[in-house]
């Protein structure tokens, strides 16, 4: 390699990590309260009248029915009639509010097990791909290690859970390593000791790199012990 191109690398590296070390920099606003007109409920009875339902097990769409939901739980799916005639069961009177779903769909939400949220490192607002997700059809991811931070994404996850943001609901799998200050996790004991400590927090699992074996068997070990899920990132470079 020339002198002058060593140069042009070097200039190069350096503006990469001047541009690394402003996004990490910024500052990752919240998420705005969810407005009164995104959404409604929850309710006590609601149904969803006329649908035609795919059920996500493989088995054929069955239509129209009634799908009822109690306490945010489906408690009843019922015929609502045949495809093409008049309904045959009369609308439902006892529920606290109905969406007239005749001839559209209703299938589960999809999950994404890899989804990070938006922020500094990608340019958008969370508020912006959470509802992306929404949009289409994705009701739960799993943040693998969001860069916004530990306690970023578990208060984001606290918050759709208690319905204050317009989100799907959140699992936080965050980097062995991330938030704590006590080094590197270089030894099977500071494996288990970041995991306790993340068991604390309240994660709910880890996004694993490649680590050495004996390293790597204490964070699946213990994570097993604590109850918390485990997920892997396993980039070519680490082989």
């Amino acid at each position: 390699m020339s002198k002058v191109t060593r140069c042009v690398w070097s200039a190069m590296l350096m503006s990469l990590v001047g541009v690394a070390a402003a996004t990490a920099q910024q500052e990752v606003a919240e998420e705005p309260a969810r407005p009164a007109d995104e959404g409604a409920g929850p309710f006590r009875r609601l149904v969803i009248m006329g649908a035609n339902m795919i059920d996500g097990t493989g088995a054929p769409m069955q239509g129209p029915v009634d799908i009822v939901i109690e306490g945010n739980r489906i408690s009843q799916i019922r015929s609502a009639g045949a495809p093409g005639v008049p309904r045959q069961r009369p609308e439902p009177t006892d529920a606290d509010h109905v969406v007239h779903a005749q001839g559209m769909y209703v299938l589960p939400g999809s999950v994404d097990l890899h989804a990070h949220t938006g922020g500094g490192q990608q340019g958008t607002p969370a508020e912006y791909v959470y509802k992306l997700w929404l949009a289409h059809g994705v009701t739960t991811i799993r943040d693998p290690g969001s860069g916004n931070g530990v306690d970023w994404t578990l208060r984001s996850r606290e918050r759709s859970a208690r319905n204050e943001i317009t989100a799907p609901r959140v699992f936080a799998y965050i980097r062995p390593g991330s938030g704590w200050e006590n080094g590197p996790i270089d030894t099977p004991e500071k494996a288990r000791e970041y995991v306790r400590w993340a068991k604390q927090r309240g994660a709910d699992g880890f996004k694993l790199g490649s680590y050495d074996p004996d390293i790597m068997a204490a964070l699946l070990d213990e994570a097993r012990k604590n109850g918390l899920g485990t997920q892997a990132h396993l980039a070519q470079t680490g082989v």
